[in-house]
Formats: structure tokens, sequence, C-alpha cells
């Protein structure tokens, strides 16, 4: 995650305050700062729709796609709180004229997305919801956010849309709303640009292994990249996010190692079949290894096994040592064992641990530092899979002299919870309450 980004988002939220602190000497302070809360929330949200647009200039900014995606989800969750606390205080600034059926019409709408966004995030962050539900009702986050903004630009408030303050605003909302067109277009009109041919299907453990060939000019990689890609078969629609688990050569082919986790995947065996049509995006992602002179361990859990398979394939006879620990319940749900074993005969650099925790219980520092034929001090960690994993072996290898910035790792999952059962019992609750205040401001008026 680069500061770079966090730096400028944190600046675009403040710089209201340039135009909001003067206000408080001649409006209410709680009123100014409900002003200027709700202009944050509408920056806020302006970003997280351009984070979501996943424009590759923006991985210069903040760091890698599953960086960006971290951001945007906290992006977002303060921004409905900072909705929250502009619904708890009173906004009202006195002495702007009476309401009209324009600002009365602005009030509604902004109730409508208040309510919706409430609702949205709650889902997001609800993991135990299932993914195709979530991301179905997500594209709704961009319509909320557009109401919100038409609340902005038609409700009463003590500056005006044309005023250097309210043009900045007025950006932010033109931005977001933007970017949500734009993520409404067609997967393959922009995303999905590079056409490929399934050419082999094949199962390794209780994974698919899915190769596909360019039908014109394939895309260009990084082993250890991801890229989103739609099966153009049976009508099927779903964009899958999949590490490409083949490194880059001349041909542009490409190998997706997919484990039936979702609805979806689920069908890919008896769905997909050599000849169907794919569209694939642009590859992301930061986690690449050097192949310099740092003897390298690496760390796979389950499907966290498919950047390594590309990774293998660049390990060369003046490669500095690499002993990769692989982690299954038991070998024959372990995919491309056979390519790790055949690159360990041939390859003295390059030592293949496979861990059956069914028989041979979990990995630790312990057992890697007992395996290793270097200090663990030495060495620069590369690690894919569950985070409670992530999180015991990277406590262990520090422990052991491994330096923090030596372990290297990407988010497992793009859509991630926040520790959610307490929250979102809370969130309800908000909502609940939120809904009786409206019902009681519509029977009032």
């Amino acid at each position: 995650m680069k500061a770079t980004g966090l730096i400028l988002l944190l600046a675009a939220i403040l710089a209201p305050l340039y135009w909001f602190v003067p206000m408080l000497a001649t409006h209410s302070t709680e009123a100014v700062i409900s002003q200027y809360i709700g202009c944050a929330a509408l920056i806020a949200m302006g970003m997280t729709q351009l984070m979501a647009t996943r424009f590759r200039w923006l991985e210069l900014l903040f760091g890698s796609l599953d960086r960006i995606y971290v951001i945007h989800k906290w992006t977002g969750i303060g921004a409905i709180i900072a909705v929250l606390l502009h619904d708890t205080l009173d906004a009202e600034v006195k002495g702007l004229g009476g309401e009209t059926a324009l600002t009365d019409l602005a009030e509604t709408m902004g109730e409508f997305s208040y309510y919706g966004l409430l609702v949205l995030v709650g889902i997001t962050i609800a993991t135990f919801i299932p993914y195709h539900w979530w991301r179905w009702t997500h594209k709704f986050m961009g319509a909320f956010f557009a109401l919100g903004a038409f609340h902005y630009v038609f409700m009463l408030k003590p500056f005006s849309v044309w005023d250097p303050l309210g043009l900045y605003v007025s950006a932010f909302c033109a931005l977001g709303i933007l970017c949500y067109l734009y993520t409404l277009l067609p997967f393959g009109f922009l995303h999905g640009r590079f056409g490929y041919r399934i050419n082999e299907i094949k199962q390794s453990g209780d994974a698919l292994a899915v190769s596909l060939e360019p039908e014109k000019s394939g895309l260009s990689h990084r082993a250890g990249q991801f890229a989103f890609i739609r099966f153009e078969n049976q009508g099927k629609s779903e964009v899958h996010p999949f590490t490409i688990s083949k490194a880059p050569d001349a041909s542009k082919s490409l190998r997706f190692t997919i484990k039936p986790l979702g609805d979806d995947t689920r069908h890919f065996a008896s769905k997909l079949k050599a000849g169907d049509q794919a569209s694939v995006s642009p590859a992301f992602g930061h986690f690449s290894r050097t192949n310099g002179k740092r003897p390298e361990i690496w760390l796979a859990g389950g499907v966290g096994v498919t950047p390594f398979a590309a990774f293998a394939q660049t390990v060369t006879q003046d490669s500095a040592p690499v002993h990769f620990f692989y982690c299954t319940p038991n070998r024959r749900r372990a995919s491309h064992v056979e390519e790790f074993e055949a690159l360990a005969k041939t390859n003295s650099n390059f030592h293949f641990h496979l861990i059956e925790t069914e028989s041979q219980g979990r990995l630790n520092a312990d057992k890697i530092e007992a395996a290793l034929d270097f200090p663990i001090s030495k060495a620069t960690a590369f690690f894919c899979g569950p985070e409670a994993m992530r999180e015991s072996l990277k406590s262990g290898l520090r422990s052991k002299g491994l330096a923090a910035r030596r372990f290297k790792y990407e988010e497992f999952e793009i859509r991630s919870g926040i520790g959610l059962e307490p929250i979102f019992k809370i969130l309800l609750k908000l909502i609940g309450a939120a809904f009786d205040r409206y019902q009681t401001s519509r029977q009032t008026r």
C-alpha cells in the first residue's frame, strides 16, 4: 500500500475545511460541522467509485489492485459513518430561505440514498451473504451515490454550487457518477479486451487447470499476477478474478487453476470445454519475484498454490535457493504436484515440501527452519493462502529473524469482512432507527 494515494485521498477530504472554518463565525457550529461531514462523505464516495474502475494508473498511487480494494472498502465504510453523523447532527442553517418543491425532492432523494447505502454496505461487510448476491447488489452503490449528489446540489446550504467550495465538491460528485457509469459498461467493451480460446482442461487435485491460447494478440503479464476472466460459454456472464498459474512466454498463452469454491465455479468442470471462447482483462498485481541472489521461502495454502505454479517456471539453474512449502489436506487434493516434483529433481536450487496437514499437522516456523539450508533472516518469504495461516506464519518467521518487509503477499480475497457479527447487528439497529425517523418525518410534513 503506497502512502502517495492515501495522502492525496486524505487531502481531498480535508480540503473543504479551508472554506468551512470561516463559516463558524456566522453560522451554527453544529450545522457547519454537519455540512462539512456531508461533503466529506460525498468526496470519499466519489473516490471509492474511482477505485472501482480498476484503472491501471491507480496502482501507481495506491499500490496493487488488492490494496486498492482494501482502501476502497475502508473509504466506503468511512463514508457511511460520515453519512450517519451528517444525519445525526442538525445540518439546517437558518436564514437561507424557505423550502421549495425542488429542495423537498432533494431531501427525499437524500433519505433514499442514506437508507440504500446503509443496506448495501451492510451486505458488503457481511461475508456470509453469498458472493453473487453481493456482486449484484453492489452495482446499485453508484446509483444511491448519485441520489446523494442530487441531494447535495439542490438542498439549502450556506454556499452556492457555483462557489469554489460548491464546484470542488460537485467535481467529486461528477467524477463518482462518471466512474460508476464506466463500471456498468459490458466487460468485453473495455476490461475484457483480450480474446482467448480454451485449449485444454485438466483436473489437477481438487482444482481445474484451464489452459488458453490467444485468438489475436494476447495479454502481457508477470509470473504471480492475476486477471479477470469471463468464459463465453452457454451465455455465462460471470466475471471472476483468477491468478495466472503459468509464467509468460512468447506465445502469450495462459493457464488458470480454478478451485470450485462458488456457485459458478462449481459447474466449470461439467460446462467448460476445449474451444470455448473467453474474454480476459489486463493483468493486475505486484506479487512477483526478482530471481535475485537472496534465498526464497514460498508458502502456499490450498488454492494459494496458483502464483507459485507460475513462479516455479521462472526458477533457473542460476537462481538462489528456493524452498517451497505447499500446505494441503492430502496429496490427492493438491494441484500441480507433479510439476513441482519434476522441477525439484532437475534443479538443485528448488526444494519442494508437500505438507499434508491431515497427517503432518499444520506448518509452523520451527518446521520451516528445520528444512532450510540457510538462515531465515537471509531469506525473502512469499505467501499466498488464508489470512489466519498468513498471520501465524508471518509472526513465527519474524520471531526467527525475518524482516517484516521481506514477507511478501497479496490479499487473498477481494471481498473481505471486518469481524462482522456484532457490527452487522449494530448496523441493522441503525437502519431500523433511521427508518423510524423517516416514518416520523413523513408524518409530520
